[in-house]
């Protein structure tokens, strides 16, 4: 198994340590976080493959991290001595199974311990045309990947084929995976299991007749007679048209899957997605180590995604598993202990929420917990009505919409904050603020519930102060007047008791008059503080 990676200089990632599970490891972050990059990482160390080509075919300057290329031009061009950036991926492996000869201390950390390298640096016999070629620094632009070398070596320093590297990787992508091939193997296996061998020569009897009857077929016999025309035009020998009946064509390779009568490349994306990856999986996973899974939800519904994640965990058990997702099923279904949110530097694990709060998530894995590990800022409420008037009240303050300044407002139910916080608790980087009604207890009581969460400058909890005011619509009419409320509301109670009775009764019709109205009205100061 793989214990950890530590890269320099390769794509989005300049300095970058990730120590691994050995059973499931999640990867999220924004787009262009780099998930892709660590499943590539992988692959690359462990077969020194870049989409099935060597990596120095494939080296290009674009693949080194932008800073480092950025700082090599700008030295070359202020005539510096600066040196070639290199790109290194350090894949450290399991001491107790890794062959000793994998062993060294030739690694970014310079820890004794098993593990394989690529690194990309410049040929030192290329050394002569580099220095001649920087001496006209205005011609350097790019990286010179042109003198550059690759070395696939271990941790020892000797050098690695694919048989001396004992961790083998499947990456399945559904997006890279061409059907055709996988079908095909599919079936085969299919009639494998299922077919006596009569029944195969059966089929093959059936497939060779019907190719002998295509060539007989008056259509074919009418081409075939032109063809045999004037042979100087073609070859001195008979040309005619006919079906391929030896072995390479023969009708296990001809058989078309067909869904509900539709050939497979017919359906729609979703279906096919689901097909490519379980068949993906039924072919690469069993003689894998490493499964690398890049986004499965793709295209797929909520139910088809259900299974396809069951499906993923019972095919995979056993091995080490990296999958990269935006979905938060996915992520609470396969657990939150295994999420992994990159960073430009190393990746934040939550492996230290508490077993209940994981089992919560897993069984209720249509809450959004990903928006709370992805926002940079995000602010908890306990239904509909107050999250639209707490947007009204950002966009107030603010001059747009929360989503438009980065913030994430998250309708959850008030037992879940706390579960909510747990998260927050493990990524001080996000600030997490809750508002909440007080239910006609004092602020202070309420607030009690958090004070665990003191100790995090990150989190914060808001509480309407009058326990008079036991929920939204109370503090709304003590923030303003009947006529105001009326106004924007569109209606003309003459007692607050009345209108009171209809705020409460139509929570959301409400709130979203308020988060529509031309008609700015006061806040009440606990929502104000939440969005300040």
């Amino acid at each position: 198994m793989l214990t950890k990676i530590v890269i320099k200089n390769y794509r989005s990632f300049r300095d970058f340590t990730l120590e691994f599970d050995p059973k499931m490891n999640i990867l999220v972050g924004d787009n262009d976080a780099g998930k892709s990059t660590i499943l590539e990482a992988i692959g690359l160390a462990l077969t020194g493959r870049v989409r099935g080509r060597p990596l120095l075919q494939e080296l290009s300057p674009y693949m080194f991290h932008m800073g480092a290329a950025a700082e090599y031009v700008k030295g070359v061009q202020e005539r510096r001595p600066v040196q070639p950036p290199e790109i290194i991926i350090d894949l450290f492996l399991d001491a107790d199974s890794a062959p000793p000869e994998l062993q060294g201390t030739n690694n970014l950390c310079k820890t004794n311990a098993p593990g394989v390298r690529i690194r990309a640096h410049l040929n030192e016999d290329y050394e002569d045309e580099y220095r001649e070629f920087v001496k006209n620094p205005d011609q350097v632009k790019l990286i010179p990947t042109e003198y550059y070398r690759v070395d696939w070596l271990a941790f020892s320093g000797n050098g690695v084929t694919f048989r001396s590297v004992p961790a083998t990787a499947s990456l399945i992508d559904a997006a890279s995976i061409q059907l055709q091939s996988g079908v095909d193997y599919y079936f085969n296996g299919i009639l494998n299991s299922h077919l006596a061998p009569a029944d195969r020569v059966g089929l093959a009897r059936t497939y060779r007749g019907l190719c002998e009857e295509f060539s007989e077929s008056a259509a074919i016999q009418d081409v075939n007679k032109k063809l045999r025309g004037d042979p100087a035009d073609v070859s001195e020998r008979t040309l005619t048209l006919g079906i391929d009946v030896s072995q390479r064509t023969s009708w296990e390779s001809s058989i078309v899957p067909h869904l509900d009568n539709l050939p497979v490349q017919y359906v729609g994306k979703g279906e096919q997605s689901t097909l490519k990856i379980l068949l993906a999986l039924n072919k690469k996973v069993d003689d894998a180590h490493v499964v690398l899974v890049e986004e499965p939800e793709n295209h797929l519904s909520f139910p088809n995604l259900g299974k396809l994640v069951k499906r993923i965990k019972d095919k995979c058990s056993g091995k080490q598993v990296f999958v990269t997702t935006h979905s938060s099923y996915v992520l609470n279904k396969l657990g939150l202990e295994s999420l992994v949110l990159l960073s430009p530097t190393q990746g934040h694990r939550l492996d230290a929420l508490s077993a209940s709060t994981q089992d919560y998530f897993r069984k209720l894995s249509g809450y959004d917990t990903l928006r709370v590990v992805l926002a940079r800022r995000s602010i908890l409420v306990e239904g509909p009505s107050d999250e639209l008037v707490v947007q009204r009240a950002y966009l107030d303050v603010h001059g747009c919409l929360p989503v438009d300044g980065g913030v994430d407002i998250i309708n959850v139910r008030g037992l879940s904050f706390k579960r909510f916080l747990d998260i927050a608790a493990l990524l001080p980087q996000n600030q997490v603020d809750v508002v909440t009604d007080n239910d006609g207890k004092e602020a202070a009581e309420v607030k009690g519930a958090y004070v665990t969460y003191d100790q995090y400058g990150n989190i914060g909890v808001h509480v309407g102060e009058n326990a008079a005011c036991k929920t939204l619509e109370p503090q709304l009419l003590l923030a303003n007047d009947r006529a105001t409320l009326n106004g924007v509301l569109g209606q003309n109670f003459d007692t607050d008791d009345e209108l009171l009775k209809y705020m409460k009764n139509n929570k959301t019709t409400c709130a979203l008059a308020i988060f529509s109205s031309s008609t700015t009205i006061n806040m009440p100061g606990y929502i104000k503080n939440a969005v300040a």
